[in-house]
């Protein structure tokens, strides 16, 4: 029997000093203890929500919505697919159309802005989903969406009317990948945010697998 292909980590490492969202606090993370003397490590971190890779529940614009606790697990578990963007175009239609896109998918975007992480602070000119594609993807009913950067809208320009359609829709998003070793394609996804009742997002690991 075959071996199945190893699991590719697509998270990005929360790290001092990365960047974040404009206006997000800063990720900190330090040690209270711990050395020579044998004393036990024990390091304190601080972060926001939404730092590094991270999941939006319906919370974060969709008044009395789901917060990160509510999350079916099968959202983040299961058969899902790599879609590359080439380019510095917001995602179009046009780049859906043709991909057959269907009801229950789990969607992961690739663009040029897993190059971005190399960068020290945050960078407001990245690929985003444009609110045309938003709705394609409402109108088909995926339940999943993941891009490679802090927000899957435009900075300034579409992020609210783009999280709002999807998040409407029950989709739950996926923020802050590092796609740069994931392959175009279908693959197995295992995504697990941490379980933070009440807040409207939190800190994930994930990884995808060939299919």
């Amino acid at each position: 029997m075959r071996d199945k292909p190893a699991w590719i980590d697509i998270s990005v490492p929360l790290a001092t000093g990365m960047p974040v969202y404009p206006g997000d606090p800063p990720v900190r993370i330090s040690r209270l203890s711990g050395g020579p003397e044998g004393e036990p490590f024990v390091s304190h971190l601080s972060f926001p929500a939404h730092a590094g890779t991270h999941v939006d529940a319906p919370l974060h614009f969709v008044s009395h919505g789901r917060g990160i606790e509510a999350m079916p697990l099968e959202a983040m578990e299961g058969p899902a697919r790599i879609i590359a963007v080439t380019g510095s175009a917001p995602i179009s239609v046009g780049h859906l159309e043709g991909q057959h896109v269907s009801q229950g998918e789990r969607i992961l975007f690739k663009t040029t802005n897993s190059t971005l992480w190399r960068l020290d602070s945050f960078a407001e000119d990245y690929v985003y989903l444009s609110t045309e594609a938003a709705l394609f993807l409402a109108q088909r009913r995926v339940v999943t969406v993941g891009i490679d950067y802090l927000s899957i809208g435009g900075f300034g320009r579409n992020e609210s009317e783009v999280h709002r359609i999807l998040l409407e829709a029950g989709i739950w998003i996926i923020e802050g990948l590092d796609l740069g070793a994931g392959q175009p394609g279908p693959c197995d996804l295992l995504c697990l945010p941490l379980l933070t009742p009440g807040t409207e997002a939190a800190p994930a690991r994930v990884m995808v697998r060939p299919r």
